[in-house]
């Protein structure tokens, strides 16, 4: 007898192949059949109508703190997620130097806006090598699966120590170490090494990553650990020094080359447009077709909407919090704080003032922030109303800029009414990448590339500013239903998110629809998916706050078989397992 049968579903097999209608058989956690089932099943699901499609596979997530906590990979279970690679960008918890736990989590909530006292609440500490990491992790229940990446920073600091916070340069010996803890860990089955080097992100103190400036000479010493190993990948984050000018763009990627050639295993990278920078993705474009016309395995992570924030009185960011007269009320209840800010005095009084310096020592604000908040008027142009159904590619004449216009004022006194109005609880979508052009013609270019991959979700973290787990959902509702013209045929859309993905990081058994293959599976009501409402929750230990946005329209979720999400409700099943590669 069968497990489950989906009967008369439309079939997006991961391929990129043409969907088809079929019934799709399962027993034992793996898909059996595929065509016309009429063998007896425990539970028979009517899917006409539906989309079928494989478990979509996340390449760029930070849960490595959630995940000791959090059973279900929240929200990332909410949109179709099945496999979630964490270890990004160079930050996470392991190997960990007993203590000097502070350090890590500072980090963390730096670069990734995890809230500090969360994480020190919520981590139980039962690791200090990253293999004993991986097999605590390993221990817990969780919905779905999970694979890790060794992150460079916390590397750099067991063995440096203070050295490596002062950014010292590592010595032979530093390099030997840190290559063959790298080393201890691909063989227990890590599936990568990652390290960032962009000048946004700070610790909670608001100094550089330990590692954000690390030469040449330890980047590829450590990656040498992959040579003569079969499985695993290399992820970068950089915005190439572009705040020290264009001039070092070319020394920059001649690194990542060298990482690349170094490490013999696919590499990918950060890939958005930048403003300032616009023109820089196309740059790193040419020069990644260059290096893959040579043999190196260089691909390109890309998000499918803008890179931002959102912006709100309780969330990270916005555009009042430097000024001295909303300093005052900042301690305030929400709803309190937008009753004062309705004061006409105040109101007067705060419109009047210039915002003080938020960023720079001691603080993890980027300086792209007193940057971006000089240029309030300008900037307007690209902050947009969120409302109840977010609109992810919202037109000019919907921006602050144009509405203060239409009014005859300032886009901050449209922007300050805006957030005093009711109990303070509206938001502004503002996306400072990949939307210099108004629009997101240049993100269809990212993703028609055939390097790119489906990535920077940036799943568990940036809580107060973004839901990026949501992007999967927008992938197929935006670009394959919506978008009134240039849309994305669904086949590549839904291979864009689990087989490219999968085959990426060398995971064979998943990504597609295929007898034999793991049952990681999606139903999917195409005229019901939307990504959801994002809402800000305190649902993190120590009453942490995080946006958390559901997608809708899910029938349900299925891990190794188990369904792990029925109609958006999280069910009991436990089937996720950590990863190991090579295995």
């Amino acid at each position: 007898m069968l497990d489950t049968v989906f009967e008369g579903a439309t079939v997006v097999d991961g391929t990129g192949a043409e969907p088809f209608t079929a019934d799709v058989g399962l027993c034992d956690g793996r898909i059996v059949t595929i065509g016309r089932v009429t063998e007896a099943a425990r539970e028979r699901i009517a899917a006409h109508g539906a989309w079928l499609t494989p478990g979509f596979v996340d390449l760029h997530t930070h849960y490595d703190g959630q995940a000791t906590w959090d059973e279900t990979f929240s929200p990332s279970i909410h949109h179709g997620t099945t496999t979630v690679l964490m270890g990004n960008c160079g930050v996470g918890f392991a190997p960990r130097v007993p203590g000097r736990e502070a350090d890590l989590i500072a980090l963390m909530e730096g670069v990734e806006d995890i809230p500090g006292v969360a994480l020190a609440e919520g981590i139980r500490w039962r690791w200090e090598s990253f293999p004993q990491f991986m097999d605590a992790l390993d221990a817990m229940p969780h919905s779905l699966d999970f694979g890790v990446q060794v992150p460079h920073d916390p590397l750099r600091m067991a063995v440096l120590g203070d050295r490596a916070v002062a950014q010292q340069a590592a010595t032979a010996n530093d390099i030997a170490t840190m290559r063959a803890l790298l080393a201890e860990a691909l063989d227990a089955g890590a599936l990568g090494f990652s390290t960032g080097r962009t000048d946004n992100h700070r610790t909670a103190a608001g100094h550089e990553t330990p590692a954000s400036e690390a030469g040449a000479d330890e980047l590829t010493g450590i990656v040498a650990a992959f040579q003569g190993r079969a499985h695993g990948v290399v992820q970068m984050v950089s915005d190439f020094d572009l705040l020290r000018g264009p001039e070092r763009f070319g020394p920059e990627f001649d690194l990542v080359e060298a990482v690349a050639q170094a490490a013999g295993r696919p590499l990918s990278m950060t890939w958005l447009q930048r403003d300032p920078g616009g023109a820089q993705w196309q740059a790193i474009q040419a020069r990644v077709e260059a290096a893959v016309a040579r043999g190196l395995p260089l691909y390109l992570q890309a998000a499918p909407r803008g890179i931002g924030v959102i912006v709100g009185l309780d969330a990270s960011f916005h555009p009042f919090m430097g000024f001295p007269g909303y300093k005052e009320i900042a301690h305030m209840p929400l709803a309190e704080r937008a009753a004062a800010l309705r004061d006409p005095a105040r109101r007067a009084r705060i419109l009047g003032e210039q915002s003080e310096r938020l960023a720079g020592d001691g603080t993890p604000i980027p300086p792209l922030v007193d940057i971006l908040l000089a240029q309030i008027e300008r900037i307007s142009a690209r902050m947009f109303p969120l409302g109840e159904r977010p609109d992810y590619e919202p037109p000019v004449t919907a921006s602050f800029y144009v509405r203060a216009k239409q009014a005859g004022t300032t886009a901050l006194a449209a922007l300050y009414d805006h957030f005093a109005a009711g109990d303070g609880s509206a938001l502004v979508y503002f996306p400072i990448f990949n939307y210099n052009d108004g629009n997101l013609d240049a993100v269809r270019t990212m993703l028609t590339h055939p390097r790119a991959l489906w990535g920077l979700s940036d799943a568990g973290a940036h809580v107060g500013t973004v839901c990026d787990a949501s992007n999967a959902t927008f992938l197929l509702s935006h670009w394959v239903r919506d978008r009134p013209h240039d849309r994305l045929p669904l086949a590549q859309a839904v291979h864009l998110l689990s087989g490219r993905n999968a085959a990426y990081l060398g995971l064979a058994d998943r990504g597609r629809i295929a007898e034999g293959l793991r049952a990681d599976l999606n139903l999917i009501d195409p005229q019901r998916l939307q990504p959801g409402t994002p809402r800000l929750v305190r649902d993190l230990p120590a009453g942490g706050r995080r946006f958390l946005q559901c997608g809708e329209g899910y029938l349900g979720t299925w891990v190794a078989g188990q369904a792990v999400q029925r109609d958006g409700k999280v069910t009991d099943a436990r089937p996720g397992r950590l990863i190991r590669g090579g295995r």
